[in-house]
């Protein structure tokens, strides 16, 4: 809370008073967080941030991973894919697939099980998830699910995958969505609790960041031309334990004549290599808009994680394949333009480092998914004032006010469409800067972790009196 409060005063105060009403309800109980990765995507992240708030509020508060094979992994892309309405692969979710599934969580609760004592909170994160949901209630815990995932208008795809999870959530005694749109048919909708994600303003890839410390962090890792005497000096950032880390590793850049100017105005999407976010239709986009003489001399860099920094996405590397592919087709005088990068894992504070510094000296920040949860990487832009481009998807819509706050595509497989809002932005600064300045402003009224830490705070206060109840009932 105390770094809080040096990023952002209001939001730590707020974040206090929330943590401060749920801490005698929760004072005697451990609450577990499982989910299927340490580092790498979305969860991960928003665990890394916002569990010390409850450790530094003397909540005592756990993370555990669950382990998975190949062919796990496999199954529970699917089921993401298929939550979002896509049919990805479309290997079939038979009973094959379910028993494997079953198999890999039977052992994964067989390692958790010495750790769990009845009465803890265990709240269960996405579709790898949601098969352990009756062995942890039957061991006396309170059970919530978390989906982080979903979409608007629910299809053939989307009615699978509920159908292959449903079996699992009924003994869930809770479920948290991001939306009210992604709350499928199979759960009671009473039992329901709407919770936005947040960023955390504190950690490496959201903290503040000067000028110079930016040129230095893209130019030592080899994102944009190091045009900065002595740069490598400025490198540094504040890891979560206080300690100075500094940028020192390189990232692999797929490029044709070298590595961004630094004085180009640079367009970038961060995000997994993975086809919902659409790194070729954000290439088609782009070249688009170059062809057609608008944007003026910009560059766009795809960055994403190394293709095996993120173990629970087998389709990463293949994804990232295609998309280097796709580069290799364009002509030599686009390639020139464009370039995808790798950013390193070895050390998650340091990547998110990288993502920070990249997102901050962007002229265009876009996230062109086909399908989106929520989309923490809008969240993190717009908390650093970049003028976003984003499909009107999924829980992006909530995050921007077209026109106000950025800009939305309304259909975001269109390149012209696509092409004509990027060019407006990189064309006219007085509106990015505008849209850039309300985005900021934006995330500090509704997705800083006040907010997230006061719901999750009432959220289990109300399972915890349901479970008190429950204990009663039974021993009546």
């Amino acid at each position: 809370l105390a770094t809080l409060a040096r990023h952002c005063p209001e939001a730590a105060g707020a974040a206090g008073r929330a943590l401060s009403a749920g801490r005698a309800a929760l004072a005697t109980r451990t609450i577990w967080n499982v989910n299927s990765t340490a580092r790498g995507g979305g969860v991960a992240e928003l665990l890394a941030s916002l569990l010390p708030f409850a450790r530094g509020a003397d909540i005592t508060v756990r993370w555990g991973v669950i382990g998975g094979d190949d062919r796990f992994f496999h199954v529970t892309k699917r089921l993401h894919n298929a939550l979002h309405g896509a049919t990805g692969d479309g290997s079939p979710l038979d009973e094959g697939a379910r028993a494997h599934y079953e198999r890999v969580l039977r052992d994964d609760f067989a390692g958790m099980r010495s750790l769990l004592r009845p009465g803890d909170v265990v709240i269960l994160h996405d579709p790898q998830t949601a098969g352990l949901c009756g062995s942890v209630a039957r061991l006396g815990c309170t059970v919530v699910w978390r989906c982080h995932i979903g979409i608007d208008a629910p299809n053939d795809e989307s009615d699978r995958g509920w159908r292959f999870l449903a079996p699992y959530l009924a003994d869930a005694h809770a479920f948290v969505f991001s939306r009210d749109a992604y709350i499928p048919s199979v759960v009671p909708r009473a039992r329901c609790t709407v919770i936005s994600p947040s960023i955390d303003p504190t950690t490496a890839k959201n903290q503040a960041m000067t000028p110079t410390t930016v040129r230095a962090i893209v130019g030592a890792a080899g994102l944009v031309a190091n045009g900065l005497e002595g740069a490598g000096r400025e490198t540094a950032f504040e890891r979560a334990d206080g300690s100075i880390g500094a940028v020192t590793r390189t990232v692999d850049l797929v490029h044709e004549n070298g590595v961004p100017p630094a004085d180009a105005p640079l367009v970038v999407q961060v995000s997994r290599w993975d086809r919902l976010k659409d790194p070729i239709g954000v290439i088609d986009g782009f070249a688009h808009m170059a062809r057609a003489g608008r944007g003026g001399p910009a560059h766009l860099l795809l960055a994403g994680p190394q293709v095996d920094g993120v173990h629970d996405d087998p389709e990463g590397a293949e994804t990232f394949a295609e998309t280097r592919r796709h580069w290799r087709d364009l002509p030599a005088e686009l390639r020139r333009r464009v370039h995808l990068a790798c950013l390193p894992m070895a050390d998650v504070e340091e990547n998110a480092a990288m993502v920070n510094a990249l997102q901050r000296h962007a002229a265009v920040v876009v996230q062109k998914s086909v399908r989106e949860g929520f989309g923490l990487t809008v969240t993190e832009a717009m908390w650093k004032g970049r003028p976003m481009l984003a499909s009107r998807v999924g829980g992006i819509q909530d995050q921007i006010e077209h026109g106000r706050s950025g800009l939305l595509l309304v259909d975001p497989k269109d390149p012209e469409e696509f092409a004509a809002h990027l060019a407006d932005l990189l064309d006219d600064r007085a509106l990015a800067d505008r849209l850039g300045e309300a985005a900021r402003q934006r995330v500090r009224e509704r997705f800083l972790p006040d907010s997230h830490l006061g719901s999750y705070a009432a959220l289990l206060q109300r399972c915890l009196a349901e479970a008190d109840t429950r204990k009663r009932g039974a021993s009546a």
